[in-house]
């Protein structure tokens, strides 16, 4: 099936997008931190790294079921469904949003976009108040926030986030769009590869591993905005301290744009994909 006049210009937004994902070392200071965490790292023994690694792994694998299992995911995959009927009423199930345009389709995904990158902006506020609790829990708090986000976007486009295919997949979708930019574009070239290539199967049967040290520069930056946070918690305008709650929501929210922005234009590449192979 050949592409209409908006689905191409659609790839080649794509395209212009991955060619923005240009290697770069970025700041000093996300340069020196990341130098210094390769040192760190190389000087652990081998299958220390991988226990390390493996146990991160399996975390977010639980993290991503759980979420599927919250009445709250459930309810908002009903109100896409709902969504989606409203532009075409012979919709019965998730594999029939491929019916609809990618417009429409995008419209499902900026509505879960939108709320994701408010909450996060809200959870970076909370964060910067400076509170004990809100502190040792911003980092978790983001990884299922991010991952939920990505849930929901693969949802928008038709994708089963319940079967281990599109699981594992989502996750992949995660670890390539919380990577250092200067790693995002091999990342991104490997994820479409492993997308054509078995986009049919049930079972992810390619590399299933996620975590390495290039991804644990990501979180470790986090932490660094955590202490910015601490740094400027005394600065109080009328008792609340705006400049830590605007380091912290600010932050926030760019990464979850970065990340929302990733799987959005990947989950539009396999719908394209999909139906130029139809």
């Amino acid at each position: 099936m050949s592409w209409t006049d908006r689905e191409k210009d659609v790839y080649e937004e794509i395209l212009s997008w991955r060619e923005g994902l240009t290697p770069i070392h970025g700041n000093d200071l996300s340069y020196i931190f990341a130098k210094w965490l390769e040192r760190s790292f190389s000087a652990l023994p081998e299958e220390l790294k991988k226990e390390l690694f493996s146990k991160i792994d399996t975390s977010l694998f639980h993290m991503h079921s759980t979420l599927q299992g919250f009445q709250l995911t459930q309810d908002e995959r009903e109100r896409m469904m709902k969504t989606a009927r409203a532009f075409d009423d012979t919709i019965q199930q998730l594999e029939d949003f491929q019916q609809l345009s990618i417009d429409q389709l995008n419209y499902l995904s900026l509505q879960q976009t939108g709320k994701h990158r408010l909450y996060s902006f809200v959870q970076g506020g909370i964060a910067g108040t400076g509170g004990t609790v809100a502190f040792l829990t911003d980092l978790i708090a983001m990884l299922l926030l991010n991952i939920r986000a990505i849930q929901m976007i693969a949802t928008s486009y038709g994708r089963d986030i319940h079967t281990p295919y599109e699981m594992t997949l989502a996750l992949k979708v995660f670890h390539a769009a919380t990577l250092p930019k200067r790693f995002q574009r091999k990342a991104w070239d490997d994820l479409i590869q492993t997308a054509d290539s078995k986009k049919m199967d049930y079972f992810f049967t390619e590399n299933d591993e996620l975590i390495n040290e290039k991804w644990l520069e990501g979180p470790g930056l986090q932490l660094i905005k955590t202490f910015a946070i601490r740094s400027f918690q005394d600065k109080k305008i009328s008792n609340i301290p705006v400049i830590s709650v605007s380091i912290g929501a600010v932050s926030n929210y760019q990464l979850t744009r970065k990340i929302t922005e990733f799987a959005e234009h990947f989950y539009q590449y396999r719908f394209l994909m999909d139906k130029k192979d139809d």
